[in-house]
């Protein structure tokens, strides 16, 4: 299989993005590609800092990960801790209080492996139907866990902003991770900052990739964003990455 990506960003109506996000291929080849999306916190000064310090850390740790792929998920996990420890310790160099979320998707040849931290969020569909989606950290991810609050509801709750676990924070964060090994042409993947997928139903998500290549399903995405937003969006970003099956071997 093949891959057909896009990375897309809009800063929307802040004075400053504060997502950073990057697809990068494994430098010594492998069939081997890392999305990391981080969103820094809007609330606390330094989020930049520490959403560009997730993706600093995961292309330094990338660059000295095996091309045998072993331990992905544990790979992930560690990367994290170590991101967040880094941002920790930069409140005593910058003076700032810089928080991050995280997702991050390693994609090998016969498997798919992602760990996340916060509410960004990553979607596996198989053409348009929900496979798997991250659950956020937070306060109303919770509720509707605990059968409190209908899923439906939760974007509109009042504390619906406040997240349980943070890069950057004074406790540990937690990571969850995942992985399949079950890939397929016409599965998609898509890693996205709440400033995008708060707009959207996971049916309208699967809708919007399955019919449409990764670029054109990233501006239909960022457009529709911006259109709900109606002058108020946060900053909004996403990758969103397609298995399309091969051509063939090359003669």
């Amino acid at each position: 299989m093949m891959i057909d990506a896009c990375v897309a960003q809009h800063q929307g109506d802040r004075k400053e993005q504060q997502d950073r996000v990057a697809l990068l291929p494994h430098p010594k080849g492998g069939g081997m590609a890392l999305a990391v999306l981080a969103d820094g916190m809007g609330g606390h000064t330094g989020g930049a800092l520490a959403a560009q310090q997730v993706l600093h850390t995961a292309a330094a740790n990338f660059e000295q990960f095996p091309v045998s792929g072993e331990l992905a998920g544990e790979w992930l996990e560690q990367s994290i801790h170590e991101a967040h420890t880094l941002i920790r310790a930069s409140r005593f160099i910058n003076e700032k209080d810089p928080h991050s979320t995280v997702v991050m998707l390693l994609l090998q040849p016969k498997k798919a492996s992602w760990a996340h931290c916060g509410d960004s969020r990553l979607y596996h569909f198989r053409g348009e139907r929900l496979l798997f989606r991250t659950k956020d950290h937070s306060y109303v991810e919770d509720l509707v866990a605990q059968g409190k609050l209908r899923p439906d509801q939760a974007q509109a709750h009042p504390y619906h902003h406040i997240l349980l676990s943070t890069l950057g924070s004074n406790e540990s964060p937690q990571v969850d991770v995942g992985e399949t090994s079950d890939l397929r042409a016409g599965d998609t993947f898509v890693l996205c900052s709440d400033g995008l997928w708060g707009y959207f139903s996971d049916a309208e998500l699967g809708a919007a990739v399955a019919a449409r290549s990764a670029r054109q399903a990233s501006d239909l995405l960022i457009g529709q964003a911006r259109t709900h937003a109606r002058g108020s969006g946060d900053n909004a970003s996403l990758v969103v990455i397609k298995l399309v099956q091969g051509t063939g071997d090359r003669g």
